[in-house]
Order: C-alpha cells, then sequence, then structure tokens
C-alpha cells in the first residue's frame, strides 16, 4: 500500500491537521455536549470547511492510486483494519483518521498531539461503531479493532495518519461481512425432522435417506455429506429461499455400518468452522451364536428319564440389544425359565421335567432381537426320553364286552408303549399269574390272551405287566363278566327243621349272571310232586324266599326251586330236605387238654342240632356261684378258658343253643388249677401210676371191645345215609327234640345230664386237673349189657382221672355178642 503524499509540504499537512483537529473538537463538542447552545452559523461554517478539507483528501487519495484491501469479519466477531504509524520515519505521528467510504467526518480519531502514544486520545463516533471500536498501536502494526461485526458494518474504511513534518499516509479497506448459516437440520425418508444424535434404531438390510437442510448463510454456503469423516456425497441444490439440500442415499445397511457417524456439514467462510450435525447410526443387529449347553445329568447316549427335573442351559450372543431367549418343546413354548445378562452374551437356564410323549421331540432355543421378530437364530436338540413301560389292557376289539357268556372264546389286547422296548410280558388274573396252559385253553400269543370256553370263574379282573430296563408297570383292571345260567349257591342238599305247626322262611340262593328272572319252586314227598303257587314265595333276582308251615307229617317232604335268566336255566335245582325241628342235644364227649398254669383248653364233640344251625356256649362257675365268671361262644363246640386263679375250684358247662333253646348243659364239676409252685414230682408220678395200672387192669377187655367198635363202625359206614323221617303224629311231645337217627337207649341208667371225659382222643394227654366227678359216654351216669361189662374209660383210652362205672367187670368179653347187639339194636356210639 503507498501512501498518499500531499502537495502542500509540512506547513500545509500542518494546517490541514490543526483544522482537522478543530473540527474533531467541534464534533465531539456537539456529540458529548449536544445541549449546548451554539451559534448555528459557527457550527455550519465548521461543518463546511471540515466536508471541504475531507473531501479534498479523498479526492487526493484517489489521485494518488491508494489500493483497496478487502477484509472478511464475521458477522458477530472482530474485524481488524491495519494501519502502520511506522510509515515516516524519524517523524512523530500527530492525528490518526478513520474515515467510512467518502465520508468527510471521521468516525474514530486517534489524537497524539503533544503526548505518548500509550497516552493518545480515542475517540469513536457512537452512531458507527461506538464502544466497539479500538485503535491498538502494540504490538505494531496498529490496527482499528471492531468487535460485534454486524451486517450494518460492510463497506469501505479509510485510515489517515497525519504526522508532524512528513505528508499524510492513507490506507483503504473495503470489509465484507460473512454471514455464517443455520444449523442444519437432518430429516428422514419420512420428512421428520431427527432432533437426537441416534440415527435409527435401522435393521440390517434396510435402505437410510437422509435430507441434510441448510438454511441462510452469505455467501451461500457449501453443504456436504461424510461418513465417519470421509466425504461422501457433495452436491447439494438451492431449494425455495434460502434453503440449501444434499440428499444422502445409503444403501443396504450392513452389521458393519453399526455406530456409523453420519455428518452434515455447511460452510462458507474459512474464518469460522462449518456448521455441522452429526447423527450415530444405530441398529437392530440379529444374534450371531445360539447354543444349547446339555445338562450333566444326562445319560450315556444322550437320553433323559422321564419324570426328572432337568436343567439345560442356552447361550446367545451378537444381538442388540441382547437377545430374549424363548424355549419349545415341539411347538409349545416353556415357560419355566430364568435369563442373565454379560456383556453381549445372554444366558437361558430352562427347567423341564420330561415325560413319556416327550420322546422324540425336539427342544428348541430361540434367540430372537426383541425389537425385530425376524430377527432370531434358533438351535434344537431332539430329545431320546427313557420310561417304564405304558400298558394298557382292552377287550378284544371285536367282542362286545356285555355279551360273553360262558363257552365263548374271547381274548384280551395289551398294548404296551416303553422306550426301550419292553422284554418281558405277563398276565395277571385276580392279582394272580395267569401262565401258558394250553391243557386249561390259556394261550399267550404276542401281546394277546386268548381264552377258550371261558367258564364263570373265568371272570374277575385281567391286568398284564410289561417290564423293561426303567421298570415294570401293571396295566389297568379289565374287570371280565361271564354271563351264566343260575346254579344253586350252597350246593347239596340243605336240611331244614320245623316243629309241626311252625312257619320257616326257606331262602334259595342262586348264583347267576345276569340275576335270575324267573323262580320255580316244588314240594316233593314219597307221594306226590307239587309246584309251589307263585304267591307263596317273593324273589328278587338273586334269591328267592319261601314261608313254609308244616302242619302233618305229610308235609315234611323235599322243597326245590330252580331259577332262569337270559343266558338258560337251572339244571340242578336247590333242595331243601324239611325235617321236623327241635332243641339241639347237648355236646357229648367233652374233654380238658392243654392244660397249663395260665389256660386250659376244652373241646367236645357236638350233639344233633335239632334241625336247625347251632352255636356253642362254655360257662365258667365258682364252686358256689350262680352268676358265669366267664361266657365264651363259638361256632365250634372248642374254647379256650384263660385268666382262672389258682386253686379255686370251678364248674363248667358247655352248651349247644340253636333257633329252638338251649340243650342240656354238658358240666364238669369241681376243676382245680394248682399253683405250679406248689406242685410236687410225687403228684405227677401218682397220676401216672393211677393212669397206669387203670390201662393194665382193662388191656385184655379194651381190645376185645375196640375191634368190635371198629367192625360195626366199618359196617355203618357202609350203609347210605338215612333221612331223619318225619315224626308221626301220635309221637309223644316230650319225644321231639330226640335225634331222628337214633333209637332210645334202653341200656344206660338214666341221669339227669351227660358229664365231661378228662382227654381227647387223638391227642395226647397232659396231666390233667383232679377232677371229682365220675363220666360216662351216653346219656346215662353207667350202662348194663346182658351178664358181661367192661370199664368204658379204660377201653376207650380216657384218663384215668375219669371214669365209667359199671356194675361188675368180667375177665373176659364175647365179642359175637356185642357186635351182633350193637347190629340189632343201633346202641348209639356215644353208650359204648
Amino acid at each position: 500500500m503507498e501512501p498518499n503524499r500531499c502537495q502542500g509540504g509540512a506547513n500545509v499537512a500542518g494546517r490541514e491537521t490543526a483544522k482537522h483537529a478543530s473540527v474533531v473538537a467541534v464534533a465531539r463538542a456537539a456529540h458529548v455536549m449536544p445541549a449546548r447552545s451554539m451559534a448555528p452559523r459557527v457550527a455550519l461554517f465548521l461543518l463546511l470547511c471540515l466536508v471541504r478539507c475531507d473531501t479534498k483528501t479523498v479526492l487526493q487519495d484517489k489521485l494518488a492510486g491508494v489500493r483497496t484491501v478487502d477484509v472478511q469479519a464475521v458477522e458477530g466477531m472482530v474485524a481488524q483494519f491495519p494501519c502502520d504509524l511506522g510509515t515516516a520515519a524519524n517523524d512523530k505521528v500527530y492525528m490518526v483518521f478513520w474515515f467510512r467510504d467518502d465520508a468527510g467526518i471521521p468516525l474514530y480519531s486517534f489524537d497524539v498531539r503533544g503526548k505518548h502514544l500509550s497516552e493518545a486520545r480515542h475517540w469513536s463516533a457512537p452512531e458507527v461503531f461506538g464502544p466497539r471500536a479500538h485503535f491498538n498501536t502494540s504490538p505494531p502494526p496498529a490496527a482499528l479493532l471492531v468487535r460485534d461485526v454486524k451486517r450494518r458494518d460492510e463497506g469501505v474504511y479509510r485510515c489517515r495518519v497525519d504526522f508532524r513534518n512528513t505528508q499524510t499516509t492513507s490506507f483503504r479497506y473495503n470489509l465484507t461481512v460473512v454471514v455464517p448459516p443455520e444449523k442444519p437440520v437432518v430429516v428422514d425418508r419420512y420428512g421428520r425432522v431427527i432432533n437426537t444424535t441416534t440415527l435409527g434404531p435401522h435393521e440390517e438390510g434396510e435402505d437410510v435417506l437422509l435430507t441434510c437442510r441448510v438454511l441462510g448463510g452469505r455467501p451461500e454456503p457449501s453443504v456436504r455429506w461424510l461418513v465417519n469423516g470421509v466425504l461422501v456425497d457433495e452436491e447439494y441444490e438451492h431449494n425455495t429461499g434460502d434453503v440449501i439440500e444434499n440428499r444422502l442415499m445409503w444403501p443396504a445397511i450392513r452389521r458393519a455400518d453399526y455406530a456409523a457417524v453420519f455428518t452434515c456439514q455447511a460452510a462458507n467462510s474459512h474464518l469460522v468452522p462449518p456448521k455441522e450435525l452429526s447423527l450415530v447410526l444405530d441398529m437392530y443387529l440379529k444374534p450371531l451364536t445360539v447354543e444349547i449347553k446339555k445338562p450333566a445329568e444326562v445319560g450315556e447316549g444322550g437320553v433323559l428319564t422321564a419324570e426328572r427335573r432337568y436343567e439345560v442351559a442356552c447361550e446367545s450372543a451378537g444381538s442388540r440389544p441382547p437377545a430374549v431367549v424363548t424355549w419349545y418343546k415341539g411347538k409349545r413354548q416353556l415357560k419355566r425359565i430364568t435369563e442373565e445378562l454379560r456383556d453381549n452374551l445372554t444366558v437361558s437356564v430352562m427347567s423341564f421335567v420330561p415325560t413319556l410323549d416327550d420322546d422324540g421331540k425336539p427342544i428348541t432355543c430361540r434367540a430372537e432381537n426383541p425389537n425385530v421378530t425376524a430377527l432370531f437364530l434358533e438351535t434344537s436338540w431332539t430329545i431320546n426320553v427313557v420310561y417304564p413301560p405304558v400298558v394298557r389292557l382292552r377287550l378284544g376289539s371285536s367282542l362286545a364286552a356285555g355279551d360273553i357268556k360262558e363257552g365263548d372264546d374271547v381274548y384280551f389286547e395289551c398294548h404296551v408303549r416303553a422306550n426301550p422296548p419292553a422284554r418281558k410280558l405277563s398276565w395277571l388274573h385276580d392279582d394272580r399269574p395267569l401262565a401258558h396252559n394250553a391243557s386249561a385253553r390259556v394261550f399267550h400269543s404276542n401281546q394277546s390272551l386268548v381264552l377258550q370256553k371261558v367258564t364263570r370263574h373265568s371272570s374277575g379282573r385281567y391286568a398284564c405287566s410289561a417290564l423293561n430296563a426303567e421298570g415294570e408297570t401293571v396295566s389297568n383292571e379289565l374287570h371280565f363278566r361271564v354271563k351264566y345260567a343260575p346254579s344253586c349257591r350252597s350246593g347239596g342238599v340243605s336240611v331244614v327243621g320245623a316243629a309241626r305247626g311252625e312257619s320257616v322262611v326257606i331262602v334259595c340262593e342262586v348264583d347267576a349272571d345276569p340275576p335270575a328272572a324267573v323262580f320255580k319252586w316244588k314240594f316233593n314227598n314219597s307221594g306226590e310232586t307239587l309246584d309251589v303257587a307263585a304267591d307263596r314265595y317273593t324273589s328278587n333276582g338273586s334269591a328267592s324266599s319261601l314261608k313254609y308251615t308244616p302242619v302233618a307229617d305229610l308235609d315234611y317232604g323235599t322243597l326245590s326251586c330252580s331259577a332262569s335268566n337270559e343266558v338258560g336255566s337251572q339244571l340242578a335245582p336247590c333242595v331243601f330236605q324239611m325235617v321236623a325241628a327241635g332243641k339241639p342235644h347237648a355236646p357229648r364227649n367233652c374233654t380238658l387238654w392243654n392244660q397249663t398254669a395260665e389256660s386250659v383248653e376244652v373241646s367236645c364233640v357236638a350233639g344233633f342240632d335239632g334241625g336247625l344251625p347251632q352255636r356253642f356256649l362254655l360257662e365258667v362257675y365258682s364252686a358256689d356261684g350262680t352268676v358265669p365268671r366267664v361266657n365264651l361262644s363259638s361256632e365250634e363246640p372248642t374254647w379256650t378258658v384263660r385268666g382262672l386263679e389258682w386253686d379255686v375250684r370251678f364248674r363248667l358247662a358247655a352248651v349247644a343253643v340253636n333257633g329252638k333253646g338251649r340243650s342240656p348243659p354238658a358240666r364238669l364239676d369241681d376243676v382245680l388249677f394248682r399253683d405250679p409252685e406248689k406242685r410236687t414230682a410225687s403228684e405227677g408220678s401218682l397220676g401216672a401210676g393211677a393212669a397206669g395200672a387203670a390201662g393194665a387192669t382193662a388191656a385184655g377187655a379194651g381190645a376185645a371191645l375196640a375191634l368190635a367198635l371198629g367192625a360195626w363202625r366199618a359196617a355203618r359206614r357202609r350203609r347210605a345215609p338215612r333221612k331223619p323221617p318225619a315224626p308221626r303224629a301220635d309221637k309223644p311231645a316230650d319225644h321231639d327234640d330226640a335225634e331222628p337217627d337214633l333209637i332210645p337207649n334202653n341200656y344206660c341208667e338214666t341221669s339227669s345230664a351227660p358229664c365231661l371225659a378228662a382227654s381227647s382222643p387223638g391227642r395226647p394227654a397232659p396231666a390233667p386237673a383232679p377232677l371229682s366227678t365220675p363220666a360216662c359216654n351216653g346219656p346215662g351216669a353207667s350202662w348194663t349189657w346182658g351178664a358181661r361189662a367192661a370199664p368204658a374209660a379204660a377201653a376207650l383210652g380216657r384218663s384215668a382221672s375219669a371214669s365209667l362205672r359199671a356194675p361188675g367187670a368180667a375177665a373176659d368179653l364175647n365179642v359175637d355178642a356185642i357186635k351182633e347187639k350193637l347190629l340189632d339194636h343201633r346202641i348209639p356210639e356215644s353208650c359204648v
């Protein structure tokens, strides 16, 4: 830059400087003290003088060819106008003025007259720069600094430096104010403004379309796109108004594009950094890996045991956000899972109990991006479940379960499902094994059971069982029903006792399936067979009841009933033999045996039951008591007596009871239980000696009598059993309760009641308690037979503690005579 040299020399320069100084002083006075009164004429004169003088200087600068320098300043920042004060060597700066364009009035002055540079006076026109401007002389070169540049500050500025002696120097600057553009705005493909720093999230494979819009700026800014700092698009277009746009298409984003930085820049000057907006690409990422970790409890070959709990883990990595793991068994989703996140690794543990139905099903682990259902990765494990056999029994498919009759052929099917396969199959009938038996027409064939010609006994509960390495299982029970015609439940002939004029209810019970539908009754005596009218009896399916009242001897005979159902009629009727009934006979041959210090057993032989069912009672009395201390009941004439005191005498009475009443008692008096500590060896020896002596005395007679009794019994067994005859109408009432098969005994002495023996035949005879009452085995206390008799107790091996009384004893017996008497008169055995 060449400074302007004035032609007037130093004096001229001094005069102009003085004039400008006076004008500046007047201007300052006018601005600082606007309220002061000035003569209008003086002010006008000074202004015209200053304008004339500055206009002259501008013209001189133009003539001198002062070059204009372009200066750029950013709006709102600092503009700097250099003005070198060192152009005149060895001369002192006098005044520095700043002008705008061709204006003759300075907008800034720097007055150094009579002062040092550091003490110079500064003045800035308030309507132009005001306090925003300041002239700095240090460090050199000196420059005018204008802060907070405004758009209106744009223009040409001139700096004029006046020296004391050297001519004036001028500098010209063309200030251009740069207006930065506004911050870019980015919109997506749908025109929505992206207000965050995150772009997306987007899925893999999507196209990213972004538009960067920039508003304003002078000069016009350039708009460009950078990806990760690399320029990828700088083509932009001017849109409506002051809007400039740059559209970026980023096709088919990949996993590698995750977290890429997309930056839009707008720049129109190097003085300031470009305005920019950066967006970080966020993506939904598909899992990279998924793996099932099999449990450690899995057996060899990867097998699982049914009904046992297992925990299976699945690990997945690479998903963003972390994957959500879902478990499936077949097509059914499993819910019992726990999940844990480790960095980018998702670990899911599933707990389940496999069942037999799970064998062969796939266990699937699916790792899925929680935000995008299509972004998933899965793996499967086909499980092998071992379990005990599952067994189900069915009747043959071609058979009707409700239509099986005796004589039909049937088969059962055992359906077995097992892993590993069953190695053994068994069949059960009523919980008992049913083996293959061709003779019984029971056949096993693969998984079938065949029964040929079934009977009613084939009915019941059937099951099959199968065995494999995991265990044995029994199937469901199949209740198999075989229909059959009625048959008598009791079997044989039932004896029914009734006195004349007594009404009894006879119940005919039959076994039948289905229950009997029709019953028929018949009566038969030696004279005729009659059908019983239907109104005389009632029926309820399995039984029929007939109320029968015999009134004469001809009413005793045989009643029979038969039934029929849908299968058929009863083949053999139920038979009831009507006999005259009475009170039972007393028990006989009663024996005390197996005696200990604390108990004794009593056993008797049952007498005639009077034609009715009987039971037996044993009553134990004190020696002089009338109320029984012990009362024992039994279906058989056998009792065990316990807890009786030692060294106390008791009475025992055995009684038979039926529907007609009680029999006379069979008594045993003066029974004594000794204290075992008080017994001596002499007592035992004495008892044994007495028994031995009695046995030796009657040895011969006993042997002969035993032979006779054996022959008589054999002959009696060979005879057909006789039915008890119907009582005669003229029979005395006091003989109604006599046993019909026994002839009244005229050979024994009469007695009020039979007595008890001390031991039982066929059993070892321990030392019995002492008995004070003699005994007899018949209805009398003693018996006679011709001129000969024998001690019956000794002949039958009875204990010596009780004996039979006889009027005399002979040295030998007439066996033939005894046998003849027994066969002809049928002497009761109890009297022998």
